[in-house]
């Protein structure tokens, strides 16, 4: 399905276009002086190419430009339609760099092209969490890579990949004990009953004909594809001499959710998901799991909760709920293995009656009807009163956490869940923070309560950084939400309100800042605020393309206007 301003069935328009928006934004092609005799068109050099697309700048200085509307000036000055290889031919990196950008980016066509002819358009609205978190297949709405899957082919995008919804079942590993570390429940010795149920015994019997136990051996669940991945690994030294011992599948049958690596219980919408490491690039990253956040993750989900429920605030009018990742196994830490065999278990969202769920980033996105995934809940209730409710359920507990307790989480559209009642906004649930949850060393309210993450994984007992979870300024601290929350998220949601609705979006942006203020006015939090810089002419953003193109000058971050500025 489509984002407001894709044409159906043209994905190299949408990608080119994506794309010529990320250089304009993060300022590696240079953009003309407004030309006062063409209003609404934008014009930008990159090296001796000329382009031109119809256009205008956002909130944050986004670029959004219309469809179709892209040309490149020939040597003999007349204007063309671009062309996506002329584009990425012109940009200023390596030839190695762009050869995997241009890789990635025929790789997005493709997968989008396979999409439109085998998976039928079909009406999003009422399906369950779980189904709609894999159907909502329209990727990355900034990143021109939001399709690339580097490493899988046709055959592995129709197996694994969410859009084709195929069920499998996990292949299942016993790591010799002295080789695998685990975080589980307290009341857990090992991967157990809540995550096998009786497939725990065919897995015993399997690894005592194996000539093991379980006493000496842990169990691991492994993605098929990592499984056929890492044949050819270090891997295949451990089958032989026994530190590793292949069970073959067993258990529930899961499918893929629109993060990939995150798998969901296809016959039990309770039962907690499972991400799994993925030799995958995909976007901008390596779907590997870091050893490094893995381990730390059931105990950074339990310090959360208890901050959460600490909070009369976060359980009540900022009702702020999180799915715990409660256990987690990591194999071959500091090893040649290390990221590549890995598992975190995460609850699954819990409904009361008449509530229903859906990721967030379903807000920008388009129906089969034409429109908006939210359209029938904003004519039920109304424009204006739907998106006030949203900013309170949605926005204000993410930013109360933050100003009041110093923590930050990356609230982008994958990570947010909003649970509704007949489409009223009713609160917002997080998930996904094990990488990306952050504190401040001088910022954080209950500094005793912090997790002693370097008893858990040495990496963390380091000088703070800014690599892990400690951050040392409430400035940098304050980049995470406001980039993935504002810049990258709700941003996405207010352009698609603009386009179908009108939205005066600078309108918009001017309010929230003064009620961002208004809250920390209202609990006694003006001074906390003023120290994350919300009222600084310009916010900090990292520029997702420039680094993944290793531009150099990309460590500082990227400077946008912000307009939440007063």
């Amino acid at each position: 399905m489509p984002l407001p301003l894709e044409i159906s069935g043209q994905p190299e328009e949408r990608v080119l276009r994506q794309l010529s928006e990320a250089l304009l934004f993060e300022g590696i092609a240079h953009r003309d002086a407004p030309d006062a005799g063409a209003p609404g068109r934008l014009r930008w050099r990159l090296g001796a190419r000329c382009f031109r697309a119809t256009g205008t700048i956002g909130p944050f200085a986004r670029p959004r430009l219309e469809p179709a509307t892209i040309e490149t000036a020939g040597t003999d000055g007349r204007w063309r339609a671009a062309d996506l290889a002329a584009l990425v031919d012109a940009i200023p990196a390596t030839p190695e760099r762009l050869a995997q950008l241009g890789a990635e980016l025929r790789q997005t066509v493709e997968l989008c092209r396979w999409n439109a002819a085998n998976v039928a358009a079909s009406e999003r609205r009422a399906l369950p969490f779980a189904a709609l978190d894999a159907a909502l297949d329209e990727g990355h709405p900034y990143h021109p890579c939001f399709k690339a899957r580097t490493g899988f082919t046709l055959d592995d995008h129709r197996l694994y990949g969410p859009e084709a919804a195929r069920p499998f079942r996990l292949e299942w590993l016993a790591i010799r004990r002295d080789a695998v570390a685990l975080a589980l429940p307290e009341a857990d010795a090992d991967v157990g009953r809540r995550e096998l149920g009786d497939a725990l015994d065919v897995l015993n019997a399997r690894l005592r004909e194996a000539g093991h136990s379980p006493e000496t051996h842990a169990l691991l669940p492994v993605h098929p594809w990592q499984w056929h991945y890492l044949q050819s690994s270090p891997l295949a030294l451990w089958l032989a001499d026994g530190r590793a011992v292949a069970l073959g599948p067993a258990g529930a049958c899961y499918r893929a959710s629109q993060s990939l690596r995150t798998l969901h219980d296809c016959d039990d919408p309770a039962a907690a998901s499972v991400k799994l490491a993925l030799h995958v690039v995909s976007t901008s990253s390596l779907r590997t799991l870091d050893p490094h956040f893995v381990l730390t993750a059931p105990a950074l989900s339990r310090w959360l909760a208890a901050v959460v429920a600490g909070d009369p605030l976060l359980r009540g009018r900022y009702r702020l709920d999180l799915l715990p990742e409660y256990a987690a196994v990591l194999a071959d830490r500091d090893g040649p293995l290390r990221g590549e065999l890995a598992a975190i278990w995460r609850e699954s969202p819990r409904l009361a009656p008449g509530e229903a769920a859906v990721p967030f980033n379903a807000l920008t996105a388009v129906e089969p009807d034409g429109a908006p995934f939210a359209a029938p809940w904003i004519a039920r209730h109304g424009l204006d009163a739907w998106l006030d409710r949203l900013v309170e359920v949605a926005v204000l507990p993410v930013w109360h956490l933050l100003v009041a307790h110093g923590i930050a989480l990356e609230a982008h559209g994958q990570n947010m869940i909003l649970v509704h009642r007949g489409g009223w906004p009713e609160r917002v649930i997080l998930r996904d923070f094990h990488e990306s949850a952050e504190y401040g060393v001088d910022f954080v309210a209950d500094p005793a309560g912090v997790p002693d993450f370097g008893a858990i994984d040495p990496a963390h007992a380091g000088p703070v950084d800014d690599r892990f979870h400690a951050m040392r300024s409430p400035a940098v601290l304050a980049e995470l939400v406001t980039d993935s929350l504002f810049v990258f998220n709700l941003c996405e949601v207010t352009h698609a309100l603009r386009l179908a609705y009108g939205l005066d979006e600078a309108g918009f942006w001017h309010g929230l800042g003064a009620r961002l203020r208004r809250h920390a006015r209202e609990h006694g939090l003006e001074d906390r605020l003023a120290r994350l810089g919300l009222d600084a002419p310009t916010l900090k953003v990292e520029p997702l393309l420039s680094r993944k193109l290793g531009l150099p000058g990309t460590a500082g971050g990227l400077l946008v206007p912000n307009p939440l500025c007063p």
